[in-house]
């Protein structure tokens, strides 16, 4: 697996894919500059190397070229956590871009305009990777929120470069972290999962079964399994098409030894709203007209355990609606629970939106081993898929 340290930038034009998708606020200024952060390390080797640096992303959804999504909004903000000027090209391709690039001199750093400014990106054009390709010398993928698609710039364009092509440390280290989890991991490891579906978690629970030790279930895929076990949901969320699904990983699970642990015990609300009244109740009895939004204190003590003896986890979906104050304690107390286990020696990778956007929310991500950068890319690989960024530098 070739990285930054197999190559030396002296005099060399960086060629990187970076996902800057950042949100922005409507004065257009970086509510959370985080992707940015994770390329610094990135982009500071090749300078230091006596490289410079041209970099590529897209942002938002844009329907042709529209100046929301231009990326010139986040210069400053790229400029700041860089700590080195930063030049912009108005256009991606053609002289803009050509002009932009031949000027760049060692030291120095650009930034191209939106790629989706052109549906030849996303569509994966083998002319317009070319074109982009004619920018550098070498190319870096390091953007792994992108590189489950086989677009222009993050799959077609490493063809270009057959060998003068490697994975950025940011790209690099999420592959090592998901391999420390899939394939190299210290026993016994847990997988919690967690959010609203299991459906959207079928393949990533199918692939991992022959991996864990303990299997950890919550938020609303919990009641389909309760359902399935002949519980009382009540108006709890729950995919009555799925019992039958349910019943077979739990019945796979048991095949392979895997201990499966599900809330004994919820937080029952009457509404879905944050001042609703409430009230802990066994999961297998949630009264009707009422629905359960939280793990609860017996299920968090059963989990507890299950997490201190663990050497290796995976957390992947919140316990509860944790966006409402009311219903956030169970996803704290897991996290702190993880934290701790941790801090005692165990690997721990979180990924996906929403428990990463806990983990942040409160305060919890320095005292994870590594959190993912991107949520659709992680759940592939935790899939079992190979992805067309990460195969393409392989090549």
């Amino acid at each position: 697996m070739k990285t930054l340290n197999d190559f030396n930038f002296q005099g060399k034009k960086a060629l990187i894919r970076v996902d800057f998708n950042v949100p922005l606020d409507e004065n257009f200024n970086v509510t959370d500059a985080n992707r940015i952060e994770a390329a610094q390390p990135t982009i500071a080797k090749i300078l230091a190397d006596g490289g410079s640096v041209i970099l590529m992303s897209h942002l938002g959804r844009p329907k042709g070229k529209e100046d929301k999504y231009s990326l010139r909004h986040i210069v400053a903000k790229t400029a700041e956590v860089l700590g080195v000027p930063v030049l912009f090209a108005t256009d991606c391709r053609g002289d803009v871009a050509q002009n932009a690039a031949a000027n760049l001199k060692a030291g120095e750093v650009l930034l191209l305009e939106n790629l989706r400014f052109y549906a030849e990106e996303e569509a994966g054009d083998v002319e317009f990777s070319k074109e982009l390709a004619s920018l550098g010398d070498i190319y870096v993928n390091d953007a792994f929120g992108t590189a489950h698609r086989a677009h222009a710039s993050t799959t077609i364009i490493a063809q270009f470069f057959p060998n003068d092509k490697c994975f950025g440390y940011l790209l690099a280290k999420e592959i090592d972290s998901l391999n420390r989890v899939l394939n190299n991991s210290v026993k016994p490891v847990t997988a919690v999962l967690g959010g609203s579906k299991v459906s959207s978690k079928i393949t990533v629970i199918e692939n991992i079964l022959d991996k864990v030790d303990h299997m950890i279930i919550g938020g609303g895929m919990t009641f389909t399994f309760i359902k399935a076990l002949g519980g009382k949901v009540g108006d709890s969320i729950c995919e009555n098409d799925k019992l039958d699904l349910a019943l077979e990983i739990l019945h796979k699970a048991k095949e392979k030894n895997v201990h499966v642990h599900i809330p004994v015990d919820v937080i029952a609300a009457d509404a879905f709203a944050n001042d609703a009244n409430t009230q802990i109740v066994d999961v297998r009895e949630i009264p009707d007209g009422w629905q359960g939004l939280d793990a609860g204190p017996r299920s968090l003590e059963n989990f507890k355990e299950v997490i201190m003896n663990s050497k290796t986890i995976l957390w992947n979906g919140p316990l509860g609606v944790f966006e409402m104050e009311s219903f956030a304690k169970g996803t704290i107390t897991l996290g702190e629970y993880i934290a701790e286990s941790t801090a005692n020696g165990a690997f721990s990778l979180v990924g996906g939106g929403d428990s990463v956007a806990a983990v942040k929310q409160f305060g919890l991500e320095e005292r994870m081993s590594y959190v993912s950068t991107g949520g659709g890319a992680m759940l592939e690989m935790l899939e079992g898929r190979v992805l067309p960024g990460i195969q393409a530098i392989l090549d």
